[in-house]
């Protein structure tokens, strides 16, 4: 069975060529890398650095980061600057360079849509709104954003990134890429879709059957059909339905996974679509994406708001049966890296903070104002952790056996978090005495987390920083009591093998476990008596 050959090469030796993988099915849920779940300790660098003369800026911070996959962008108007002339010469370089030092990359196709505008597509097609026009809002005046209607803009879109699939089908036969990234932030802010004559058109027209059955719609013209979340719909259809296209093509050459990126809107309540980035895949039409772009195997949220109940919901909404968790894009302030955590602990695939290079640009205020040594620190902390187990982590998650929390700040949470592992509880404090004698007060700034991983019915796997952690029995029978029967520190070898270092015992076990800013990794054996 599939599930079983994956699970027994969680620790399998690299198969070269073997094409990477989501697997996706409701409560299994990894990315297949050399045929092996594999966890994406990941790290994006700014926009402006996938040129060549900008790599040297890039490779110490991934190394310092401990990170082990780059993602990067590939823009349109850099491999097509003249139509039908193609140039892959950074790409060539980039893949070299990433194989030297041992990453993989995912690669960012900036196309059509960069942040829902046309930043990055060449001058013959940004410049030519005869040809590649763009959007009609309702008042008749032509918008930002290029048309999804425009059959031109799609052929040529498609046909640049089918050159890029097709090269990097043969420069990259051991697949360093190991997913691909569809446009970049798709949608419009201003106005909620196309009021172009072919929108129009289509908006008149009968909303698609298998659409109206998923979002329990009324069948009929979109309006009819869904009321007052027709534009939005609509739009969403029609911008989803596009980079299906482009990406069902590039795939048609090497089918590597696919992912679009969402910008957010407000991740409680509702909001005006003129204002977030309508039409992209943000969290209340993901299943007008799930319908429209079957190709996409994932859709990932950018997240740049470091409020813990925001973070938590946005993990919530896209860490779905049919959608894999995956953070491509996330803030890089010292406070978004303890969300690792949760994000780990939820099962999911990847995790990248942006930005993340010596080039000295910086995106303040969605993330630090200085990318100095102790902010860099706070992420690369995490990966140091994780990257001796990485894949031992990523067969837990794909077994559906992982748990994770982040330092919350709201206060009804008290500093503090529970876990439910099934017959036992985790109690997780934050800002407490080692000897837990006084009630969680919160770290001086939010850093720490926790992650656990069942390795058996009563063995755990536990690590994290800055916190406190206790177990007990979920519901406790008459007379019995939790002991902790053995708690290991050691570490995982190249083999993904278990190695003891010390046994914890006396006044590092008898008031809870008390993770401090060294990187610590314990199995915890729970036990009972009467």
């Amino acid at each position: 069975m599939l599930g079983a050959a994956l699970l027994a090469a969680g620790s399998a030796p690299a198969m070269a060529g073997e094409l990477p993988r989501i697997v996706n099915q409701p409560g299994h849920q990894a990315l297949i890398v050399d045929g092996a779940p594999y966890l994406m300790l990941g790290a994006q660098v700014n926009n402006s650095s996938a040129w060549p003369a900008m790599l040297p800026k890039v490779w110490p911070m991934i190394e310092q980061l401990h990170a082990n996959t780059v993602e990067v962008p590939i823009a349109w108007e850099q491999i097509e600057p003249v139509e039908g002339q193609f140039d892959f010469s950074f790409l060539d370089t980039l893949l070299a360079q990433a194989r030297t030092h041992q990453v993989h990359l995912v690669l960012l196709w900036f196309g059509t849509w960069k942040n829902t505008a046309p930043g990055y597509a060449p001058a013959w097609v940004k410049l030519d709104n005869k040809r590649f026009p763009r959007m009609i809002d309702e008042k008749g005046e032509t918008v930002y954003a290029l048309s999804p209607f425009a059959k031109t803009t799609l052929d040529a879109d498609r046909k640049a990134f089918v050159a890029l699939m097709t090269h990097l089908k043969a420069a990259d036969p051991d697949n360093t890429v190991i997913m691909m990234q569809v446009e970049n932030e798709t949608g419009t802010y201003g106005t909620v879709r196309d009021h172009s004559p072919a929108a129009d058109k289509a908006f008149a027209a009968p909303a698609p059957a298998a659409l109206v059955r998923r979002m329990g719609g009324k069948p009929g013209p979109w309006a009819q059909a869904f009321g007052k979340d027709a534009d939005e719909y609509f739009h969403a259809w029609a911008i989803a339905s596009y980079v299906d296209a482009v990406a069902k093509a590039g795939k048609a050459v090497k089918p590597l996974p696919m992912y679009a990126n969402a910008a957010l809107s407000d991740a409680f309540k509702p909001q005006d679509p003129k204002t977030y980035a309508a039409g992209g895949p943000t969290h209340h039409v993901i299943d007008v994406w799930k319908v429209a772009a079957p190709s996409i195997d994932v859709l990932g949220p950018d997240i740049y708001k470091s409020d813990f109940a925001t973070y938590m919901k946005y993990l919530e909404l896209y860490g779905r049966a049919d959608n894999p968790l995956f953070v491509p894009e996330t803030g890089n302030a010292k406070d978004y890296a303890r969300f690792f955590f949760p994000v780990v602990g939820r099962h999911g695939i990847g995790f990248s903070p942006f930005g993340m290079d010596s080039t000295g640009f910086v995106n303040f205020p969605l993330g630090a104002a200085k990318l100095d040594a102790e902010t860099v620190d706070a992420f690369a902390a995490n990966y140091r952790l994780f990257r001796p187990m990485e894949r031992v982590w990523a067969k837990l998650a794909y077994e559906g056996k992982t748990w994770g929390v982040a330092e919350p700040t709201d206060p009804a949470a008290n500093h503090m978090q529970m876990l439910e592992l099934g017959r036992w509880k985790a109690t997780l404090g934050f800002g407490q005495g080692q000897f837990g004698t006084d009630a969680p007060k919160g770290n001086a700034e939010p850093s720490g987390g926790v992650a656990i991983a069942e390795l058996s019915p009563n063995e755990y796997l536990v690590t994290g920083y800055h916190a406190r952690v206790t177990f007990d029995l979920a519901a406790a029978k008459p007379g019995e009591h939790m002991i902790l029967d053995r708690v290991e520190e050691g570490h995982y070898d190249a083999q993904g093998q278990w190695v003891f270092d010390r046994l914890w015992n006396g006044d590092q076990t008898d008031f809870g476990l008390n993770f401090t800013s060294a990187p610590q990794v314990l199995k915890v054996r729970l036990a009972t008596y009467r």
